[in-house]
């Protein structure tokens, strides 16, 4: 045999013997599902009963052993899940991906979390601190014992440091930066205080909107112009032609949110009063949530969990369940700084002028020399990295704020009735939620969640110094006077991160709400039915209405009514919007060029008051929820002074020319057919993606799931569902008939590609089919046994 040969063949060998050595360690990677686990730390023996999808059925002896099993079967389907949530919160994550990942780290280091989760950790109360620890030393046990650690650490070339009680609060932080740690609203309405006359900020940041209708407080709201004020408008100056097009004008907005809504046992089939629940988050794979039930002593509690924290976020125990929404409130403020030449390194406070407190920081970097930063603090809380219109500002967040943030939610285990549930969610220091209540006698309730800050002398609205003393936060709204309403007449409560509180509510809980148009919907098909079932809330959850659309469709096919006006294109478009079925369906003709057209008419009607932003600020974005009101208003009335001075004052002629530009720009985007042939599927695909493949898209076939054309909508429509953000699980629960509930989630309970339980909840999440939130056993036990 010739040496050539002899060599070819040992290449090949070795290819082989790679790709084996890979294969082997990828299946040897899968952890275990049945057998016996020695889980140092129980009471006594405990045990994991799998369904056909996966989940967990733990049964324990006391809270603590069950939670000490949840921190274990958590680690062994979604530790990497688990390390990049808490790199990510603590400004970790050039340790695993390297510089690229350094100014991320950067930015998240300025808030200072692992300090903050060092301070919470410390003064949580001891029963919690106690179950903590048996959840972390669960995870512990799973890292320290693995054979081989999942696939994302072999290509990483990682080893996870153990778990740390302070990490799972790491998690819990990174929900808060999620749903309410946002600076942008304070920057934009600062900028916009400064730039524009008061009434005109008034008339641009409303708290209502034509669908707008509270739950408690009186009907009015506290931020509503109903005047447009014209002459500010006409003062401001021309601007040139591109800002329309730089996407400067946020017409969806989208936020981390949700529906939920309940309802009593008047309205149901049988007098069973049932709770429904789509949380809106980032898509991605693994899903964000870990399915569990949980029994120990005498309490069972069960529904969706967050890998990394102990804890049954959403779901139900024997006689109560419970859903959230983002209550899209303020809870993080700027403190501009005052600072003087004279005194350099000091800022001005109540009791003088102080020295700013620094310290040091070190970034490690893969593969790189590490980085060091010099923080500064305040006694306010961390000075922001970034200027707010040249001034250092702080950042004081309910996140970082002692005695702001727990692990309460635990004790949702011993709620037996709405009203005990409402105090255990009235005094939980999480993220501050929107919870819907029912329990199995019928009755239904409404309340907030979380730490609301009581602020003294300002509401929140734009950054301002609190050198003087007059402005502060005295603490908390005490939990007692936290918003409730308890069995209605209506026999129904509806949230969607909408404004619920009227403006005789004593304090002042956000600005910026969202659009109400998903609640008004969720109550219009709610409010003239009754013998409601679990399927029948399972279709609201799928609803695609978009009455919101539906002004737009009539704005166009006014402005094309005479033939004239229109060329051959835009006649085709109209017959297209004209089509429109008034539902964002996959099928649905014209709803892309509506959707297109109200983002453009946007930015073509808001043309100057971005380019008064941007004069002070170049990163100045309009996006406020409620943009609709003034929008429509204006589109409406039409007054002079307020468009591009190229449109001469003719309204017709910029709906024309936006419309024109809208039809371009479809073509252009989806050049194999035309704009008047398009479905809203074709423009609408939804591709949930593992982190590996967005760097590495030859991986996609095996980590992602199928890339489908999906119905719903981005925010103006109860169905959610856009690409990379959508209902993270859907739930319609009855306390009184857990097995009748109906539960999607997208991808599958393990985060192991390899796993039977990767994708095998993706199908009937995608397309909408009811699936019992309880399956029959699989017959997959672990047994846990403490240590002798």
């Amino acid at each position: 045999m010739s040496k050539k040969r002899v060599a070819s063949l040992s290449i090949a060998g070795v290819i082989v013997g790679g790709i084996a050595l890979v294969t082997g360690l990828l299946l040897a990677s899968l952890p275990a599902e049945n057998g016996e686990v020695v889980l140092p730390g129980l009471s006594s023996q405990a045990t994991a009963k799998s369904d056909t999808f996966g989940v967990p059925e733990i049964e324990a002896t006391q809270r603590e052993d069950a939670y000490r099993v949840l921190g274990y079967l958590h680690a062994r389907d979604r530790l990497f899940q688990m390390e990049l949530m808490r790199s990510k919160s603590a400004g970790r994550l050039a340790e695993l991906f390297g510089a690229k990942a350094l100014d991320a780290d950067r930015k998240q280091r300025v808030y200072q979390m692992d300090r903050a989760a060092q301070r919470i950790v410390a003064d949580l109360p001891p029963a919690q601190r106690l179950t903590l620890q048996a959840y972390v030393d669960g995870v512990n046990q799973f890292i320290g014992t693995a054979r081989v650690l999942p696939p994302e650490f072999l290509a990483l070339r990682h080893r996870p440091e153990p778990w740390r009680p302070e990490d799972s609060i790491l998690v819990e932080l990174a929900m808060f930066q999620t749903l309410n740690g946002q600076e942008q609203d304070e920057r934009m309405v600062s900028v916009m205080a400064r730039a524009l006359p008061q009434e005109l900020v008034t008339f641009l940041t409303p708290d209502t909107d034509p669908y707008a209708k509270a739950l408690i407080g009186g009907s009015l709201p506290r931020r509503f112009n109903p005047s447009i004020p014209l002459a500010a408008l006409a003062s401001l100056p021309g601007t040139d032609s591109t800002l329309a097009l730089n996407q400067a004008v946020d017409a969806e907005n989208v936020v981390s949110g949700s529906n939920n809504w309940v309802v009593a046992g008047s309205k149901t089939r049988d007098g069973r009063a049932m709770i429904a629940s789509d949380m809106h988050l980032a898509l991605n794979v693994p899903n964000i949530w870990y399915r569990a039930d949980l029994s120990y002593g005498n309490r069972h509690i069960y529904g969706v969990t967050l890998p990394g924290a102990p804890a049954v976020i959403l779901g139900g125990n024997d006689d109560v369940a419970w859903g959230f929404t983002n209550v899209t409130g303020d809870f993080l403020d700027l403190i501009r700084l005052e600072t003087d030449p004279a005194h350099p390194g000091q800022y001005r406070t109540p009791h003088g002028w102080q020295a700013f407190t620094e310290h040091q920081e070190t970034i490690r970097i893969k593969g790189e020399p590490d980085v060091t930063l010099t923080l500064r603090d305040s006694e306010w809380g961390p000075v922001s990295d970034q200027d707010l219109l040249g001034q250092p500002v702080v950042i004081k967040w309910t996140a970082l704020e002692p005695h702001f943030v727990d692990l309460g939610l635990m004790d949702m285990d011993q709620a037996r009735n709405t009203q005990q549930a409402m105090a255990v969610m009235n005094r939980f220091g999480g993220p501050p939620q929107n919870v819907v209540i029912a329990d199995r006698d019928g009755h239904i309730a409404w309340t907030y969640m979380g730490r609301f800050p009581k602020r003294r002398g300002f509401d929140g609205l734009i950054s301002q110094s609190w050198a003087d003393g007059k402005l502060a936060w005295d603490g908390s709204i005490p939990p007692d006077e936290l918003p409730r309403l308890f069995d209605p007449a209506d026999g129904f409560i509806v949230t969607a991160n909408n404004r619920t509180l009227g403006r005789d509510y004593p304090y002042v809980i956000g600005h910026n709400w969202s659009l109400s148009y998903r609640a008004h919907r969720i109550e219009e098909l709610l409010k003239n039915r009754d013998g409601l079932t679990e399927p029948d809330l399972l279709a609201i959850q799928l609803d695609t209405r978009s009455e919101i659309l539906a002004f737009y469709q009539q704005l166009a096919l006014d402005a094309l009514s005479n033939p004239s006006a229109a060329d051959d294109s835009l006649q085709k478009a109209r017959n297209a919007i004209a089509a429109w079925d008034g539902y964002m369906k996959t099928g649905s003709i014209g709803a892309p060029i509506l959707s297109e057209f109200r983002t453009r008419l946007a930015g073509a009607v808001f043309e100057k008051v971005v380019a008064a932003g941007q004069r002070l600020d170049p990163q100045f974005r309009y996006a406020w929820r409620e943009m609709e009101t003034p929008l429509r208003q204006l589109l409406t009335q039409r007054p002079k002074g307020v468009l591009n001075p190229r449109y001469q004052d003719d309204w017709q002629a910029m709906i024309v020319a936006t419309l024109r530009q809208t039809v371009q720009a479809l073509r252009e985007k989806y050049p194999a057919v035309e704009p008047n042939q398009l479905t809203w599927g074709m423009t609408h695909p939804v591709n949930l993606r593992h982190p590996f493949s967005k760097v590495a898209s030859a991986l996609s076939g095996v980590l992602d799931m199928p890339a489908f054309d999906s119905d719903g909508c981005a925010s103006v429509c109860v169905k959610v569902m856009d690409n990379a953000h959508g209902a993270s699980e859907r739930l319609v629960l009855s306390p009184s008939h857990p097995e009748n509930a109906l539960f999607h989630m997208p991808g599958g309970q393990s985060g192991h590609p390899l796993s039977a339980h990767y994708r095998d909840q993706q199908d009937y999440w995608r397309d909408g089919v009811a699936l019992p939130m309880k399956s029959a056993a699989a017959g997959d036990v672990l047994r846990f046994v403490p240590r002798l």
